[in-house]
């Protein structure tokens, strides 16, 4: 296979990861769409709206901003086209996270409203993530040079850990394992999404070992910064015997 992967229409050249990008959009909201059709949502469809709109907001905004931070030695070529082009999926979701916080507090909504979200994120992520590793090096996405036999070389001839893969496979196993335990018991309000960011986060904290980011002399990176203030914030989840006023996500 030949990085970047793209699909051949005549003389024009249309990238799998731009496809696959749409692709994660739009069934990823439609699979919303067909989940809130069979359960019963108690949030009105105004006050989803508008609740998307906050999440849109700050998922927008983190990604871009942490994915800025993740550079901070090229801080220096800051410019809107470098902002723009610079995003992470941690950063969105923390983002959409604050976004969906602050909007709820500001239109009265108490209930947890991220439940609904879950398995269309599990979803949109396994998409997009193929896009991602269609898309090769110039994605960014990639790990570390590795000699394990799943090594991958994505053009440069250096084998590196397929660490969008790995993410694949996370996101599958989630899925599965969250699908076997809702039959068996039922979640909390809200525990279902809380169940999902503490493991994603959990997950990208030690991915980002076998990726070649910017580590700081503590050895952290600044996505791993930002998993471990996520993990702060759900640790009344994950710590039930700490005091801490409930987050409902």
């Amino acid at each position: 296979m030949h990085f970047p992967v793209n699909i051949h229409i005549g003389n024009a050249e249309i990238p799998v990861h731009f496809v696959c990008e749409t692709l994660a959009y739009t069934i990823g909201y439609r699979f919303y769409v067909y989940l809130r059709h069979k359960k019963q949502d108690i949030i009105s469809d105004q006050h989803r709206m508008i609740i998307f709109i906050g999440a849109a907001i700050g998922a927008f905004l983190g990604s871009h901003i942490l994915g800025v931070l993740e550079r901070p030695d090229k801080f220096s070529e800051m410019n809107i086209v470098y902002f723009m082009g610079n995003t992470t999926i941690v950063g969105g979701l923390l983002g959409g996270l604050v976004g969906v916080e602050a909007t709820k507090k500001i239109i009265g909504v108490n209930t947890s409203s991220g439940d609904l979200m879950v398995y269309p994120i599990c979803l949109s992520m396994i998409i997009g993530r193929l896009g991602c590793f269609f898309a090769g090096l110039p994605d960014g996405t990639y790990g570390t040079p590795s000699s394990l036999p799943w090594a991958i070389n994505f053009g440069d001839g250096v084998r590196r850990h397929p660490t969008n893969l790995y993410e694949i496979l996370f996101w599958a196993i989630l899925w599965i394992a969250l699908l076997i335990t809702e039959r068996k018991h039922n979640f909390a309000d809200g525990s279902k999404f809380k169940v999902l960011m503490v493991s994603y986060l959990l997950f990208r904290f030690c991915d980002e070992f076998i990726k070649p980011d910017y580590f700081f002399s503590f050895g952290l990176s600044s996505i791993q910064l930002a998993c471990i203030a996520g993990l702060i914030y759900y640790s009344s989840f994950i710590f039930p015997f700490l005091k801490s006023k409930k987050a409902y996500a």
